[in-house]
């Protein structure tokens, strides 16, 4: 297409001078020298941007390759952009390499990229001469019918450039069709620009080329910028539809409703999408069976439905339709294609399974188990072998015994009869049986019957069965103790048939104490030896025995007698434990517990004495007193040594029936009974000690005596000695007050009592009176005047509790329990003394309990409340004596701190 022309000859020639300068400046560039190409600022890919002289840079060249990956390099020099590309800046450069792989050798050509908005400008701000853009060479349409006939080679247009005016202008193309796949199918005359094709073009192959036009001068100048031209491929309707598949394969259940979708086919036609050449339409053209039409198929989508409800599978379980499509939109001159589909019809349980017969007869032995007598065949019309086919049967009447089952064979499916449990001909000799079939799978509808029914009468025969052993369990009653030789009626079983014991012989299977002996011929028993109710072999008063009977054919059962033992009063109470154990410091007694073997008519409530009227001795150490109806509780009445009794317990039933128990009774120094060692308890009891034993009892009297001569000497020496206070006692009572620990203890004397501090050196004197026991908050002082031992336990929210003794014309107070003892250095450990002598000390306290006739003292011991400071009662006890202001001289001694507190106070 020629371009327009600027007016006036002067400003054409000028124009084309520049044109002409510029050309030489860009292109015609020596070899290896760099070359600048101007472009736009933005370029898309695949772009054709200008082209380089390779041969006269190197022409042995046979590699050539671009430094920018954005821009490719063609054989012929052709420069095309790799992707769409940006210029940022004013210029862009990049290097092509050329190099030959045989020679080793390699040459650049340096490539410069500049925008032509500023080409443009430099220009006219240099020639100040109005130029009018030139309009770019724009291609005719063109297009070329596939499978076109020619004649070839076939003109398609002809390409001009305005340049033709002034230059000598060669034409060329590039691109697919040409120097790509497929090759020379289009070309170019160079001097007329005329664009042939050479052969047919098949569209779905190629739908289109797209071609570069070129323009250059003899020299190689290009006036014009590379020409796009592209060239469509028209479509013609040669390519026929084909569905996906030849064969489709679907399937539908019977009965269905009408519409239910049964498949989709589907065909692809390769012509031009989205022309009528691929309008498809789809039809049914044929049906087998084809009476009556079941089957519609969408015209468009190919999906195939049911146009009918009459599909039933036991009538015919396949149908094969011939399916069309056809382009043009179905019109009579499109092309067409047909294929199969096969669909099969799914089966329902629409079909119940029927009985052949409806009533059945059979027989059966009685007695018989695990065994046939019956196979019922039914008919069902679903698909064999599957949950519509197979059957399930079910006794529904006659079987209320369960002595038969009915089975489904796998394989017949058929039904099997069997007897699981025995018949008797004696009770029943006819069996009606009512059974029903139904089929694995639920039936389709529920409109109509869903249960097949037949009867089946069994016939059960006689036969000989021998003696019948019934009830298996039979019972007797014979008082214990009866003479032996006494008969009573046995065992009895019967012939079923007969319905008597005549012909059945007995025998004796089992006797676990062979108390019977039992009549070969009648089956009674007579006692063989005496019977005990209470033996371990009875159980709930009941002794069994097992019979075997049978007759002459030695056809036998077996059976068993319980003999019912009828209880006699033949026992008489007695104590079970034989062995009583009383821990003599905790217990004064013990409790026993008497059983009776009898039956409870026989038995408690029991009466309990001592077997010793004779022996008095038995009736002044013990007593034993009734607790309930079968427990008494044993005493001791003084204060006997530890050691081994026996005591003779008479126990009496409410018949008078008794029984003599002999108790050991074990007098034990223990706390609990499983504590007490009766062989170190006895031998102290019994005084059964050795040598060893005897010398350490006689070195702890020796160590008592000196700790008790130590503390009165140190008693008497604390009298004579004046009191002395160091210098700073007034800081020794004074402790911080936010503090919950103890300040420090001070035991101090009046009236003969000794005061000392605890953990204190007394080493010199000989020792002290008394001593101190701490236990957490306790204070313990033990005090000694006039023969008397005072034990003093001071406790929070509690002031003195004394225990006075009185007896003997000695008085012993129990100490204080527990804690830590801070004694002197002359003294032996708190706890060594307590341990020797709290048991004897014990022993003599509970005697003084007791008076003449055993019972409490009257001032045993007696618990005095703390009555306040100043009261008029002042204090109870044998420290009542003691004066409050004694042995508080040391106030006197105070340093002035603590007069000054004491002051304050006051003051308060």
């Amino acid at each position: 297409m020629a371009a327009a022309r600027p007016t006036g000859s002067a400003s054409g020639a000028l124009c084309r001078q520049l044109l002409l300068t510029l050309a030489i400046l860009t292109f015609a560039c020596d070899a290896c020298k760099t070359v600048t190409l101007h472009v736009p600022s933005k370029l898309d890919a695949e772009k054709f941007i200008g082209r380089v002289n390779l041969k006269e840079c190197f022409k042995s060249a046979n590699l050539i390759h671009s430094s920018d990956p954005d821009f490719q390099i063609l054989e012929d020099g052709s420069v095309y952009t790799t992707n769409a590309i940006l210029l940022s800046s004013a210029k862009r450069s990049f290097t092509i390499l050329l190099s030959n792989t045989e020679t080793q050798e390699e040459k650049k050509i340096l490539v410069l990229l500049e925008q032509q908005t500023k080409v443009l400008r430099k220009r006219r701000s240099q020639e100040k001469v109005l130029i009018r853009a030139k309009r770019r060479w724009a291609p005719i349409p063109c297009s070329v019918s596939e499978n076109s006939l020619g004649p070839f080679p076939l003109f398609l247009q002809q390409i001009q450039s305005d340049t033709a005016q002034n230059y000598t202008i060669y034409y060329s193309i590039s691109g697919p069709g040409v120097d790509k796949e497929p090759l020379n199918l289009f070309y170019v005359e160079r001097d007329t620009g005329k664009l042939f094709c050479t052969r047919a073009v098949d569209r779905e192959k190629y739908p289109s080329f797209e071609l570069v036009a070129f323009a250059t001068t003899q020299d190689g100048y290009t006036p014009e910028y590379p020409l796009p031209l592209l060239i469509r491929i028209e479509d013609e309707n040669d390519n026929f539809p084909i569905f996906t598949e030849t064969t489709y394969i679907f399937n539908v259940s019977e009965n269905c409703r009408v519409g239910t979708t049964v498949g989709q086919v589907c065909a692809t036609d390769e012509d031009e999408p989205d022309s009528l050449h691929t309008r498809l339409r789809y039809s049914i053209i044929e049906q087998l069976p084809a009476s009556p039409t079941l089957f519609s198929m969408h015209s468009t989508t190919g999906v195939i439905t049911t146009s009918s409800s009459q599909l039933d599978r036991e009538v015919i379980d396949k149908y094969r339709l011939k399916i069309k499509v056809q382009d043009m939109d179905g019109q009579d001159f499109g092309l067409q294609t047909t294929a199969t589909c096969i669909i099969n019809i799914e089966d329902v349980n629409d079909n119940l399974p029927a009985f052949n017969s409806s009533s059945y007869e059979t027989s059966v032995e009685e007695n018989r188990i695990d065994v046939e007598i019956l196979h019922v065949a039914v008919t069902d019309k679903d698909l064999i072998n599957t949950a519509n086919w197979r059957a399930n049967y079910t006794i529904l009447k006659g079987n209320e015994d369960g002595n038969f089952k009915i089975v489904t064979d796998p394989k017949t499916n058929e039904g099997i009869l069997c007897v699981v449990k025995p018949l008797n001909y004696e009770e029943k000799q006819e069996v009606t049986l009512q059974i029903s079939v139904v089929n694995e799978a639920p039936l389709s509808g529920s409109s109509r019957r869903t249960v097949n029914m037949a009867t089946v009468t069994v016939n059960v025969q006689n036969q000989d069965e021998g003696p019948e052993c019934s009830p298996a369990v039979q019972f007797v009653r014979i008082k214990e103790n009866v003479p032996v030789g006494t008969k009573r009626s046995g065992y009895k079983a019967y012939v079923q048939e007969t319905n008597s014991s005549s012909g059945i012989r007995y025998k004796k299977l089992s006797d676990p104490e062979g108390w019977i002996t039992v009549d070969e011929n009648s089956g009674s028993i007579t006692t063989f030896r005496s019977l005990d109710r209470e033996a371990k072999t009875t159980r709930n008063g009941i002794y069994n025995i097992t019979i075997l009977a049978s007759d002459k054919d030695k056809r036998s059962c077996t059976g068993t007698l319980g003999i019912i033992l009828e209880d006699m009063n033949d026992n008489g109470p007695f104590i079970p434990q034989r062995t009583v154990i009383i821990c003599k410091t905790v217990m004064s007694s013990a409790e026993i517990v008497a059983v009776d073997p009898d039956e409870p008519t026989h038995g408690p409530p029991f009466d309990f004495s001592l077997d010793g009227v004779s022996d008095s001795e038995v009736l002044r150490m013990w007593r034993l007193t009734k607790i309930n109806d079968t427990a008494a509780r044993l005493s001791y009445l003084n204060d006997l040594p530890f050691g081994r009794y026996t005591v003779p317990a008479r126990v009496t039933d409410r018949l008078g029936q008794s029984l003599v128990t002999q108790l050991n009774v074990i007098l034990c120094n223990c706390v609990t009974p499983s504590d007490c060692n009766t062989d170190i308890s006895l031998q102290i009891g019994n005084g059964m000690l050795g040598k060893w034993a005897i010398l350490a009892i006689l070195l702890g009297i020796a160590l008592l005596f000196c700790v008790l001569f130590a503390l009165v000497c140190g008693a008497a020496g604390a009298a004579k000695k004046p009191k002395v206070f160091p210098d700073d006692l007034a800081q020794q009572n004074l402790i911080v007050s936010n503090t919950e620990a103890p300040g420090d203890d001070k035991v101090y004397s009046t009236n003969g009592f000794t005061t000392h501090t605890a953990g204190g050196s007394t080493q010199g004197i000989c020792s002290t009176l008394g001593s101190r026991v701490k236990n957490g908050g306790q204070e313990t002082i033990e005090m000694v005047k006039g023969g008397q031992t005072i034990e003093s336990c001071q406790e929070a929210g509690h002031h003195h509790t004394l225990e006075a003794c009185k007896g003997g014309g000695q008085h012993t107070l129990d100490s204080c329990r527990g804690g830590q003892v801070e004694a002197d250095n002359s003294r032996y450990a708190y706890s060594e003394w307590y341990t020797y002598t709290q048991p004897r000390l014990g022993e003599k306290v509970q005697q003084c309990n007791q008076d003449n006739s055993h019972m409490h003292a009257q001032d045993y011991v007696r618990t005095y409340n703390y009555e306040g400071k100043g009261s008029a009662a002042g204090s109870v006890g044998c420290c009542s004596e003691r004066q409050e202001e004694d042995g508080l001289e040391f106030l006197d001694h105070l340093e002035p701190k603590f007069r000054t507190l004491a002051e304050t106070c006051m003051k308060r």
